[in-house]
């Protein structure tokens, strides 16, 4: 039967609408959000929407091709921060809630972000970039030349580099500047530094009496060499600092309690390495005395779902209950993630799962109700209402002409057992317009991560694919989150062994119980690890007749020593350093293999990818090119690893369309 709908496209990334960032707005039935979309300059831009419960629409709040996000209400919910790139560099703004014009409240030179209330509503704290000279009373923001200038400038000299971590794919090549943590007077028109140290400092909560703030740093002078984030809680009066952990874990998330009398976080001691399922825990804010929730849960807290659709931030909890006796949070389980709620016995219940993707929630304190953000496998974003009787009721229409101009497939749910035991999760997309009678080529997805999951989300990478005529196979493999801690380790020091048979597993199942799949026309394709699994699976077998690696790892070699995460990466994930046995790393490394590879390969890389870097693509196309394979090799200039998911729009758009040309090329 013919689909009156038309298939979706690459360009249809410029339609989507993403929403995030719900916040209850203080004394009122209402609710804020952030809305993210790509402008006529090919541009991202973000608004501020406010909507009444009561009303059907919601109101836009800000206009224009800024970025403008996390607004945050003062606790009488007569004022409202947030901040915007509106005059050329994120900086906070300040309104009344009632209406009038925003006033820009701070000028930093290196802009300010992450604002936040005291409970009094007399002070805001923020976040700045800060060299350990700066001076908060006198920060001036540089005009847009004088940027320019000062860049020109950076990058016509020498980069002098005498530490471990120097770079980072989330902000290229670091420099002197610091997180610092920073409080704003209202009444007195002032800045104060909180913090100082030489690392970069993480506000997480200000207490409710106001007297404390609770911040993450690793503050020990071999934080160079290390992953620690501890705990501290600061003294806004004497500006002491109390570490509150042992220095021999990762927190994050941190809340005070309603009383001041207990911190609820998320952490853990990398008891599995990088594969470490995370932990929630209640502390005394006093003595900083621990205590897991989660012990026997077995389940990822926070959202660890896969996507490319997926723009600012949202709240993933703890979040605390009035009487302190429930804590709310997000947590990843079997595919998909919901909201879940635990005691202070570590007593767990679910408050929202069904087979798609909460990516955000507010709680209400004063009626008990939750604002939470859900994208299902046909719609990128909703925010829906869950009441105290646990009733969901949709708020928002988000992309509704889209999703009524385009065909969008469902997902058909697949299981299947390895040898070993293991249950496989996975799914599968019908190509459009679908004809039973026909036969149809399959495409293979690969995550990244290896820890990551795919799931009940919108996924619009798939969704393309089933629109040019592919069925399109995706799976979670060993290592993948949503399935404990025993399977999301089972990749470690294990790569391209079981995760790789769990991967043809997953074909053979769908070629036996699909009857349309064309197994003489079989893609496969994959980002990050994705990429690393994709290049070893056609170095393995030539059961593929076309294969896109994206951002990937050939070489374990020399990976250790070019990614941002290398020099730690290859002991987590492997098991060993590069010295410890290079023999071992050069086995376990697709380039070894290349020899082997018959399948036409299309290498896809970004420059400016500190996390898997463009050597390993480069090292992997020239030796195929030499071995005369068929190979290309296409560069997306100052695309980082991030370029699938918030890249600048136009190289994704590109990179789909180079994905779409290979398959039907080949396929």
């Amino acid at each position: 039967m013919t689909n009156l709908k038309r298939p979706i496209t690459s360009e249809d990334l410029k339609n989507i609408e993403v929403y995030s960032d719900p916040q209850f707005v203080p004394n009122a039935n209402a609710y804020t959000y952030v809305s993210t979309t790509i402008n006529e300059k090919n541009e991202y831009q973000s608004n501020l929407y406010f909507h009444r419960l009561e009303e059907e629409d919601a109101k836009q709040w800000t206009f224009g091709n800024d970025n403008t996000s996390c607004l945050r209400f003062s606790p009488d919910g007569k004022k409202a921060v947030f901040q915007s790139s509106r005059s050329g560099i994120m900086q906070l703004w300040l309104m009344e809630a009632n209406g009038g014009e925003a006033r820009q409240l701070t000028t930093f030179k290196n802009g300010a972000s992450r604002p936040a209330w005291s409970k009094d509503g007399k002070s805001i704290l923020f976040s700045a970039s800060l060299d350990q000279d700066d001076n908060v009373q006198d920060q001036r923001e540089l005009s847009k030349e004088e940027r320019q200038s000062e860049q020109k400038e950076k990058e016509s000299q020498p980069l002098h580099v005498n530490r471990l971590k120097y770079k980072s794919d989330a902000k290229g090549f670091h420099d002197r500047k610091k997180t610092q943590i920073i409080l704003y007077s209202l009444e007195n028109d002032s800045f104060t530094q909180l913090t100082s140290a030489d690392s970069d400092h993480g506000f997480q909560d200000i207490s409710p009496d106001g007297s404390h703030i609770i911040f993450t740093a690793n503050l020990s002078d071999s934080s160079d060499y290390e992953l620690i984030s501890d705990l501290y809680k600061l003294n806004l009066k004497t500006k002491e600092v109390t570490k509150l952990t042992n220095g021999k874990s990762s927190y994050y998330s941190a809340a005070f309690s309603p009383s001041g009398s207990k911190i609820a976080c998320f952490g853990h001691d990398f008891q599995y390495s990088g594969a470490t399922l995370s932990e929630l825990y209640i502390m005394d804010t006093d003595s900083g005395q621990r205590t897991s929730l989660s012990t026997d849960w077995d389940i990822e807290l926070g959202d660890a779902m896969a996507g490319d659709t997926r723009l600012g931030e949202s709240a993933a909890g703890p979040v605390w209950s009035e009487d302190e006796e429930r804590i709310f949070f997000i947590a990843t389980d079997f595919g998909a993630t919901g909201l879940y709620q635990a005691t202070l016995a570590g007593e767990l219940n679910v408050l929202y799962k069904n087979d798609n993707h909460v990516f955000g929630f507010s709680y209400n304190h004063a009626n008990a109700e939750f604002i939470i953000g859900i994208s299902t496998p046909a719609n990128p974003c909703n925010f829906y209402k869950l009441d105290q009787d646990f009733n969901l009721s949709r708020l928002t229409n988000a992309n509704a002409e889209f999703i009524e101009e385009v065909a969008i497939a469902e997902p058909e749910a697949l299981t299947f057992s390895t040898e070993d035991g293991l249950e496989i999760q996975g799914w599968l997309l019908r190509p459009f317009d679908f004809d039973e009678n026909k036969k149809y080529p399959l495409i293979l997805e690969v995550h990244g991560g290896p820890h990551a999951m795919y799931g009940q989300t919108f996924f619009h990478e798939m969704q393309l694919l089933s629109s040019q005529g592919y069925a399109v196979l995706y799976t979670n493999p060993r290592g993948s989150h949503g399935y404990g801690q025993k399977f999301v380790n089972a990749v470690r020091q294990n790569y391209g062994q079981g995760d790789y048979t769990d991967l043809m597993h997953a074909v053979d199942y769908a070629l036996e119980n699909f009857s349309f799949l064309d197994e003489s026309r079989l893609g496969v394709t994959g980002g990050s690890y994705g990429g690393f699994m994709t290049n070893w699976i056609v170095g393995h077998t030539n059961r593929f007749k076309a294969a896109v690696t994206q951002r990937s790892i050939s070489n374990w070699l020399s990976f250790y020593g070019v990614s941002d995460i290398g020099f730690f990466f290859t002991k987590w994930e492997h098991g060993l350093n590069l010295l410890d046995d290079p023999s071992s790393l050069w086995d376990i490394s697709p380039l070894k293999y290349a020899k082997n590879v018959e399948t036409p390969l299309l290498i896809l890389h970004g420059e400016r990818d500190f996390r898997c870097p463009i050597e390993q693509g480069e090292q992997l196309f020239i030796t195929l090119k030499h071995l005369h394979k068929e190979v290309e090799f296409v560069r997306f200039p100052g695309a980082t690893h991030e370029l699938s998911r918030s890249g600048k729009p136009e190289m994704r758009i590109a990179r789909l369309d180079q994905i779409c040309r290979w398959f039907e090329k080949y396929l």
